[in-house]
């Protein structure tokens, strides 16, 4: 055999031979384009500048919650065993004496009341919510100003709610039905009654208390806070600040009701609350969230946001006939705020119109609500309440926060708010 022949011949052995080897190694290697069902499905995405909302899918997760949930949804655990091991984590973390995951703020203010009724007796955890007759307490007080639409969770038990405004009121309409004190504390200011003096009245007649913080955090302190208080049950939303799962809450409070609670809760299928299903990942991840939010850098995170704010604030506040001012809710997601308001004879747009043109623009961007706190709009749009639709007639604002925009995103914020108000008249 001629030399180049032989050459040849020899050369092509070991890559025939490694043929098979190489075809593997390609299938093994290869990288799979990962679906985008967001942009498969046509779904908007947008910048959050207005807050920790519900219908905005609330918050997005800590990456490691993220990882937490993808490494859990792995394996098989017993729901009751995680429950245990994560309620006894959390109760310490809270300073509380014992702790659930639940399904979120109003899922945790129906298992407590559910605790509250039923105690341990399971023929009870049965019968609800068909109470009449059993025995059971059927009454939640709580001050007017406190009855927001999310004590519906209480009528899921059967339960009814009682108004009162004041000390003595309370004291009138607690009877043998009453079965529960109930503290809003977003509208904490609003009702003549304080924190201390609920507190007082719940010791006075052996009546337990709850008060819902569900988006009152921060300050980080507001966890424990009020079970240092003493109220016998705490209620919080996970998917908020904490940048738990948005299907994630806590109920914490005294040992005997979470036991209760946890009687009436899934995985057990005889409940009221079976609907209310929480699963070990989501369970796992909350508890990942809240040990890293209660240790993160909140000072450095409020001066982010700060800065953040000022940016925005600081490419518009000069513009002709805007006025700004930056605040600090007392109550409800207490972080900075900035509020863009103008003279309707300078630029020609309503606050409403500014956050349509936000919205439908590109990038899209949620701004706040134009002059009324959260609790006056209707759950899932931005439809408002018919009674307090008037108060909106004429008002000109817009309001942004910094805490849900990812990094970077305040330049666009700023930058888009300015281009809008330009082009309505501002200059």
């Amino acid at each position: 055999m001629k030399r180049r022949k032989l050459i040849k011949s020899l050369s092509s052995i070991p890559l025939l031979g490694a043929l098979p080897f190489l075809s593997k190694n390609a299938e093994a290697t290869s990288v799979r384009k990962k679906r985008d069902i967001i942009e498969e499905l046509g779904i908007r995405t947008f910048i959050n500048a207005a807050g920790t909302l519900t219908y905005m899918s609330g918050c997005i997760m800590q990456e490691e919650v993220v990882e937490t949930i993808e490494n859990t949804s792995k394996h098989f655990c017993m729901i009751d065993e995680v429950q245990d091991k994560v309620g006894e984590k959390i109760a310490k973390l809270v300073h509380s004496e014992a702790a659930m995951v639940t399904c979120g703020a109003f899922s945790a203010m129906t298992l407590g009341l559910a605790g509250v009724l039923t105690g341990t007796d399971v023929r009870k955890v049965e019968q609800l919510p068909h109470i009449e007759g059993t025995g059971m307490k059927s009454e939640v007080i709580c001050q007017k100003s406190h009855n927001e639409r999310y004590n519906h969770a209480f009528l899921n038990t059967g339960c009814t709610v009682v108004e009162v405004e004041t000390i003595d009121d309370v004291e009138r309409a607690i009877s043998e039905k009453t079965a529960l004190l109930h503290f809003l504390n977003i509208t904490a200011n609003l009702g003549q009654v304080k924190h201390e003096h609920w507190v007082a009245l719940g010791k006075k007649y052996n009546i337990p208390t709850s008060i819902d913080i569900a988006a009152d955090v921060p300050p980080v302190s507001n966890l424990w806070k009020f079970n240092e208080m003493g109220f016998d049950m705490v209620f919080i939303s996970g998917g908020k600040a904490m940048r738990g799962p948005q299907s994630a809450g806590i109920l914490m409070g005294k040992k005997n009701i979470i036991e209760a609670a946890r009687l009436n809760s899934p995985p057990r299928g005889f409940t009221v609350a079976r609907g209310l299903k929480v699963n070990k990942e989501e369970i796992l991840g909350m508890y990942v969230a809240l040990e890293k939010f209660i240790a993160g850098d909140h000072e450095r995170k409020w001066k982010e946001w700060e800065s953040q704010v000022a940016h925005i604030e600081n490419a518009v506040k000069d513009l002709s006939g805007i006025t700004t001012q930056v605040s600090i809710p007392e109550l409800g997601n207490i972080t900075p705020t900035l509020t863009i308001s103008w003279d309707d004879s300078i630029v020609k747009l309503t606050g409403r119109e500014m956050r349509d043109r936000l919205r439908n623009g590109s990038p899209s961007i949620e701004a706040g609500f134009s002059g009324l706190p959260l609790y006056h709009y209707q759950a899932g749009s931005d439809s408002i309440d018919p009674t307090v639709a008037e108060t909106l007639k004429g008002v000109n604002l817009v309001r942004v926060t910094a805490w849900m925009l990812q990094p970077g995103e305040f330049r666009v914020v700023a930058k888009r708010i300015k281009t809008e108000l330009v082009l309505a008249g501002a200059s």
